[in-house]
């Protein structure tokens, strides 16, 4: 019977936090997606064109390292995000010129790679917050408390061609609480149209076991995924709807803050 390794991974914009921060970790990047060696791959907090991450497209690296036959990067913002704001939202024009492959400008969003071909990409952006939080931010020699404005989120979805389409999906979740819920249930709505079985990944900001009691989906019990270096909770999901993993896996990788997770279904 035919498998189906599914993974999703916050890369922290390809920031290596274990053996000690360090931006422009290329190599250490490739080699912890290709540690993953996954079909389908989801990326949240991913850089595109940006000074701090070597100007890399960080999608297309990680689909090179895992042998992609397709991607798909969607910014949700223009500009470098953090504690500065010095970013603003991206355009649906400038969301068109990232799907193929155009980044004149520095961008951060979130990724979707598939070793299958892809019969159709759809995406949806989600406006920020007003809110700011104080967030752990990591750094070198230690990570810092500083009060972060929320940035907006997307959610991008991919239908596999497979001789049963199967709809993948990843998304990166605001951090403020309740309104990360309320998101969700958007996506939710969104995602229902697409043919199932679905597969939806991210990191949720969202703990434990609510995001599939929210959606009514299947949550694969991961353990916990956050933060790398002392995991305490499950920040990082894998649900689906009209199919069960046979196995799941959480990753600490050397690059970002948080473990990479990943689900085998049988199809």
């Amino acid at each position: 019977m035919a498998s189906l390794r599914v993974g999703s991974y916050n890369i922290l914009h390809g920031m290596r936090v274990l053996g000690g921060a360090q931006e422009r970790d290329t190599a250490a990047f490739r080699d912890s997606v290709e540690q993953l060696d996954v079909d389908v791959l989801g990326l949240q907090e991913v850089d595109a064109a940006q000074p701090r991450s070597g100007m890399a497209d960080q999608t297309a690296l990680a689909a090179e390292a895992l042998g992609a036959a397709d991607w798909r990067f969607v910014p949700t913002v223009v500009g470098t995000p953090g504690p500065h704001a010095d970013f603003r939202p991206s355009t649906p024009s400038e969301i068109d010129a990232a799907a193929r492959r155009e980044y004149p400008q520095p961008l951060y969003g979130v990724g979707l790679i598939s070793r299958h071909p892809v019969r159709q990409w759809h995406h949806l952006v989600m406006p920020a917050s007003r809110m700011t939080m104080p967030l752990l931010v990591p750094g070198n020699p230690r990570p810092r408390m500083l009060r972060v404005p929320d940035e907006p989120r997307a959610v991008v979805a991919a239908v596999l061609d497979l001789p049963t389409p199967i709809t993948v999906a990843t998304v990166h979740l605001s951090f403020v609480p309740v309104f990360n819920i309320r998101q969700l249930r958007q996506v939710r709505d969104w995602l229902a149209h697409l043919p199932r079985p679905l597969i939806l990944t991210g990191d949720f900001n969202i703990p434990g076991r609510l995001p599939g009691r929210i959606t009514g989906w299947h949550g694969a019990q991961m353990g916990p995924t956050y933060p790398v270096f002392k995991p305490r909770i499950q920040f990082d999901h894998i649900l689906s709807d009209g199919i069960r993993p046979h196995s799941t896996a959480v990753h600490p990788l050397p690059v970002s803050d948080h473990c990479a997770v990943t689900a085998a279904f049988s199809l």
